[in-house]
Order: structure tokens, then C-alpha cells, then sequence
């Protein structure tokens, strides 16, 4: 017993040294990594797009600070050299695309937040960064789907997979295969060396990290991972707000209190954003700049607070003229609605 414990100890240990220098050298490789300069830049973002509330979270995500949310046990560790996209199915040709391939395409930038599914109402599983990648739609235009085809089924190297219209896809929204996040290469945990990013759609059926694989089908032929598990199989992002500051179960005293937030309806855009106080009447409060449609908003407003115990609320209007339901519903099957809310103490 005690030499097959010294043997398997012996194992553990030499796979542990490989993986340490897989993950190393996967490491080291992402480290020597240039991006390339985009032919198509991201649009310049105006000046105002931070609110001014102190304590709103950044405009722009960092890296360390986006949310992660993945099916993976372990990040898998992808060498540069041996990824390739496979693109089949309901298609007049087949392509193959490697990590060269990528880099020496026409590459666009765009800034881009996206949300998770499972984010409930007030929740912070919501970032924006700076994208950089090839637009899907130019890979699928190479495949040339058949007719009949309404679904990308992307599938990670993990076994995840999202269910994706094709139309969004072939769009003009720029749904991207990523390779650069806020001006370097993919974080390993965010999907290096390539992802996929698409304004406007829940990350469960869009956001596929470690991505290796696009099927094109048709959505009564094939089932997503999530799907397959009880969620929908089409994620639109739902319009909504969020009360960043004050934070729940703040105490302050009496006076001007900066309330403050940030609000979301990808490819809509958000045009106006509403605070309320307890029950009273819904307020318009001052927008920041917009970035694009396919970005959040901040907001900031100006509450005279008194004493006692209040709730703040908010809604937000997004650009067809929906306003945001006050409606709760759990994240499943295609997200949380409803409106956010904070309590604080006024003393």
C-alpha cells in the first residue's frame, strides 16, 4: 500500500509540474502577444459618460473587475498554435480558420457590455470593455448558410455551447469573434485566445468563451447547453436599471444625497432613467453621455433625503419607448425583471 501511495504520489506530482508548465507557457504566449491595429476603431467616447456620483462603478470595466460567469471546472489552457474554428453545418462550404487567420483579418474595435442571464434585478453581473475581433459575419459569409438555417450553435472547447440566432450574427450590430479585451489579449478566464462577443443577447446563448466550434442549424434540430437544462433558448437582453450608489443599508444624515446608477437595453439604448422615493412620484434624473446603444448608461440625481427609513427605486425607458417592467421575475428561464430597490436610514 505504501509503494502504490508513493507511486500515485509520484504521478500527482509529474502532472502537476505539466500542467503548472502548460499553464505557464499558455501564460508566457498571451504575455508576447501584439495585437494587431483595427482597420475599424472603436468610436470615440464622449466626456461625459461617467456619472458623477461618487462610488458609480467605472464607465469602462477593467479586466480584473468583469464579471465571470462559465461552466468550466478549470480554465482551460489553449496553446495559440493549436486553436482553429471549425464552421459546418447548413453550409455550401466548410471553413477552417487558426489564430494566424484571425490576426492577419480585418480586424474592428467596439466597446460592448454585456450581461449575464443569471444577474438578478440590482445586480452586478454586468460589464463594458473595449472589444477587439473579426465580425462573425464575415466568417459566416465565407460558409454561405443554407436556407432554412436560423441557429449558430458555438461550441467551447469545455463542452459549453450557446444557441445563437443567425440573424444577429449577420447583423449590422457586430457580433465578434474577440481576441483583444481593453487593449491587450484576452484574459485566460475570459476566453483566451478567442470568444465570442454579441451586443443585445444574454451571454448563456452568445458569449462563448474558449470557442472552437460554429454549427450552423436551425433551432428544432439542436439544443444548447442551457437549454438543454430548463432556460430559454433565445436570451434578448431586458431593459433595465440599476441603484449603484447609495448602497443598501447606508445611514446618512439629513440633506442633498447623490443617488446614482447605471442602466442597460443593448442595441436600444436607454433615453431616460426615473428615481423613486418610497411611493412617491418618479423623477427624471440626468443622464450621462451615450456611448452607442450597445453600451449601459450612467445616471445621477439629486435627492433631499429626510429622517427615517426610505426605499429608492429605479426605472428605466429604453430607445422603442418600453419602460422598465415592474414586473419581478426570476433569471430563469430569460432573466430577472423588475425594479431595483435600496433601503437606507435617514437620521
Amino acid at each position: 500500500a505504501a509503494g502504490i501511495t508513493a507511486v500515485a504520489a509520484g504521478i500527482a506530482a509529474t502532472g502537476g509540474r505539466l500542467l503548472s508548465s502548460a499553464r505557464n507557457n499558455v501564460a508566457q504566449a498571451r504575455d508576447a502577444l501584439r495585437l494587431p491595429s483595427p482597420v475599424k476603431a472603436a468610436a470615440p467616447v464622449p466626456a461625459g459618460v461617467q456619472s458623477p456620483v461618487p462610488g458609480v462603478f467605472p464607465w469602462l470595466t477593467p479586466n480584473s473587475e468583469f464579471y465571470r460567469i462559465d461552466t468550466a471546472l478549470s480554465v482551460p489552457e489553449i496553446n495559440v498554435n493549436d486553436w482553429e474554428l471549425r464552421v459546418h453545418g447548413m453550409v455550401e462550404q466548410e471553413v477552417t480558420m487558426n489564430f494566424q487567420d484571425l490576426l492577419d483579418a480585418e480586424l474592428i474595435e467596439s466597446h460592448v457590455t454585456l450581461t449575464c442571464v443569471s444577474n438578478p434585478v440590482g445586480g452586478k453581473l454586468a460589464g463594458n470593455a473595449k472589444w477587439l475581433g473579426l465580425p462573425i459575419r464575415e466568417v459566416l459569409a465565407k460558409a454561405k448558410p443554407k436556407e432554412g438555417a436560423d441557429m449558430v450553435l458555438s461550441k467551447s472547447i469545455d463542452g459549453f455551447s450557446a444557441s445563437t440566432p443567425l440573424e444577429v450574427l449577420q447583423d449590422d450590430r457586430d457580433a465578434m469573434l474577440a481576441i483583444g479585451m481593453n487593449g491587450e489579449p484576452l484574459p485566460v478566464e475570459h476566453g483566451y485566445p478567442v470568444r465570442m462577443v454579441v451586443p443585445g443577447l444574454y451571454g448563456f446563448v452568445s458569449a462563448t468563451k474558449w470557442v472552437v466550434e460554429l454549427e450552423v442549424t436551425r433551432f428544432a434540430d439542436a439544443k444548447a447547453y442551457w437549454t438543454e437544462r430548463g432556460w430559454s433558448e433565445r436570451g434578448p437582453i431586458k431593459t433595465m436599471a440599476r441603484v449603484d450608489v447609495p448602497k443598501s443599508f447606508a445611514k446618512f444624515p439629513p440633506g442633498k444625497v447623490a443617488v446614482g446608477g447605471t442602466a442597460w437595453a443593448q442595441t436600444r439604448g436607454i433615453t431616460k432613467v426615473e428615481v423613486q422615493i418610497d411611493d412617491g412620484e418618479w423623477m427624471e434624473a440626468t443622464l450621462s453621455d451615450e456611448a452607442s446603444t450597445i453600451t449601459w448608461r450612467q445616471w445621477s440625481f439629486e435627492w433631499d433625503a429626510t429622517p427615517g427609513i426610505h426605499y429608492v427605486k429605479a426605472r428605466a425607458t429604453d430607445g422603442t419607448g418600453e419602460v422598465q417592467t415592474e414586473k419581478r421575475a426570476d433569471p430563469v428561464p430569460d432573466g430577472a425583471s423588475g425594479w431595483p430597490s435600496v433601503m437606507v436610514t435617514v437620521e
